[in-house]
């Protein structure tokens, strides 16, 4: 049998699934050029083409994607059972990817890991900030952090945080000269501060419930992020009304910066919660990152 080099068909693994030559160097720990050898020896070997480069972009053939397909998993498969072996190791060690919101990083996941890779050096942590839905199993991460009701049903998810609010805010002096919404509706005579989803490409729609009466109101208003942290900055400098999870305004409606209405609309929902693919063994590294999360829920 023909020895085939298992350092080449990696490169082609993480070439075509990062459609690009510079991160797959980076992630790999290898010059461009040296990447590039490696990919053309291995299709000179194969005599066949396995990827299609551009100035812009680089995408596997369809001799590539079959190749893909047929081997990629099977290296994750390896880098999985490698990790869990660290558990025969006097410290847990290994890596784990998290894809999660710019908020939630700060005010959750931090905050709970931070004695944990106080005490334990060997681990290491990757965060990917990014408001989309990511897949977390295509895009090669070992967790997401979303709110409850977004997971898909065949994920496992806990807890790593208590049920939220919504919260509808805006400066005093913003409602000092307009009049205070009573009524969801209202708001579509404000300034309102929209948000883009990521994920969709359309506009979030502020919905609203109150006595099992639920409500639905497309705002207006001159502003428009893709980022909550923008949105808080938008409200705090009088440019409108703002809608988020009332964690995120937490601060500044103690010290009185940002006023609140309409609250009796604003029931509690599930939380923000951690979760992974239920076929996946997870590794020591990730279980212990995993408890560190659901600690205090």
């Amino acid at each position: 049998m023909v020895r085939r080099n298992l350092n080449d068909l990696l490169s082609f693994v993480t070439v075509a699934r990062e459609g690009s030559f510079t991160r797959a160097a980076s992630l790999l720990g290898v010059t461009q050029s040296a990447l590039s050898q490696a990919i053309s020896g291995l299709e000179a070997r194969l005599q066949i083409r396995l990827l299609t480069r551009t100035t812009r972009s680089v995408s596997p053939t369809v001799a590539g994607e079959r190749l893909l397909q047929a081997i990629g998993h099977r290296f994750d498969e390896i880098e999985a059972e490698l990790d869990v072996l660290t558990e025969l190791r006097d410290k847990p060690a290994g890596l784990v990817r998290i894809t999660c919101g710019d908020h939630v990083l700060r005010k959750t996941l931090l905050p709970k890991l931070t004695p944990l890779l106080h005490q334990y050096p060997d681990i290491k942590v990757e965060f990917d900030v990014d408001y989309g839905f990511r897949d977390i199993v295509a895009d090669r991460f070992d967790a997401g952090v979303r709110l409850g009701d977004t997971i898909d049903k065949d994920m496992i998810a806990v807890p790593i945080g208590p049920p939220l609010r919504m919260a509808v805010v805006a400066t005093p002096a913003y409602f000092a000269t307009r009049a205070i919404p009573k009524n969801p509706r209202d708001l579509m005579d404000h300034n309102c501060i929209n948000q883009r989803m990521q994920t969709s490409g359309g506009l979030y729609v502020w919905d609203f419930e109150r006595r099992d009466k639920q409500l639905n109101v497309r705002v207006n208003g001159q502003l428009t992020f893709n980022t909550s942290v923008h949105i808080v900055e938008a409200a705090l400098a009088g440019l409108g009304i703002a809608y988020l999870p009332e964690e995120e305004f937490s601060p500044h409606l103690q010290e009185g910066r940002l006023m609140r209405v309409l609250e009796d609309w604003c029931p509690p929902f599930a939380g923000y919660y951690l979760y992974y693919p239920s076929r996946r063994q997870p590794s020591p590294a990730f279980s212990l990152v995993s408890n560190a999360l659901r600690e205090g829920v």
